[in-house]
């Protein structure tokens, strides 16, 4: 008992102090008008209520995409789950802070953790639609677990939770994701082209948003490898090497 109550202590600490950097385009709106929705949400509405609403709306997603495969506008429900998936992914935290009721080791183990899952939905909905090739949509989802843990660590280590990249955040990708969708419904060669290509004795049917897929994927690569470097640098000289004593 002694164990977990430590644990506890530490996991508390360490969220609490981690700073929430936040620089997205749409950051600044987006606040108030989660400040105003929180402060005006009934009483029965709590932050796991929510967070189970985030979960519902990537299922939402995941099904859209799933059905495009028979109509392309079944991609209307996949920009319906988006909006039902951000309104809970943000909101939880938000009606936390407004009410001030956060439960800070709680509230990351369920959030980040949701967000894992939720992402793992969506990508995977992606990759079965006919948008993107499986195969990409995956190589994305690396991309984007490989910059979360890179994120966690940093929350660990250095007490800050960096949530936007080139002025871009979840936010500002699901407005984006939103507008591929609705091109891709409604502009016929964007969903017709495509062309054969081989990789690794692997042959694929390549459209233009499986490139933008792999550059988007290479992009959240760039970014890790950055602040991997960038940070190595940083804990190298705040942890210098042991001297050996003589």
């Amino acid at each position: 008992m002694q164990c977990i109550k430590n644990i506890s202590q530490i996991m508390s600490e360490e969220t609490k102090q981690a700073a929430r950097i936040q620089t997205s385009i749409l950051n600044s709106y987006e606040k108030k008008v989660l400040v105003w929705m929180a402060e005006r949400m009934p009483a029965p509405v709590t932050s796991d209520m929510l967070t189970f609403v985030g979960f519902l709306g990537a299922c939402i997603v995941a099904a859209g995409y799933a059905l495009s495969n028979l109509n392309l506008l079944w991609l209307w429900l996949a920009n319906l789950g988006l909006l039902v998936n951000w309104f809970g992914d943000s909101m939880d935290g938000s009606l936390a802070r407004v009410r001030r009721i956060q439960r800070k080791t709680y509230g990351f183990y369920i959030d980040h953790n949701v967000d894992i899952i939720n992402e793992t939905i969506m990508f995977i909905g992606v990759g079965v639609s006919p948008l993107v090739n499986m195969s990409f949509a995956m190589l994305a989802l690396v991309a984007y677990f490989m910059l979360s843990i890179y994120v966690y660590i940093n929350c660990h280590l250095k007490g800050e939770m960096r949530l936007t990249y080139a002025g871009l955040g979840p936010t500002e990708f699901r407005l984006l994701l939103v507008m591929v969708n609705i091109l891709f419904m409604y502009i016929p060669w964007l969903s017709n082209w495509k062309h054969p290509i081989t990789l690794f004795n692997t042959h694929f049917m390549v459209g233009i948003f499986d490139y933008i897929t792999v550059a988007i994927s290479i992009l959240l690569f760039v970014f890790y490898l950055a602040g991997f470097f960038r940070d190595a640098r940083y804990f190298s000289k705040l942890d210098p090497p042991v001297k050996k004593e003589e």
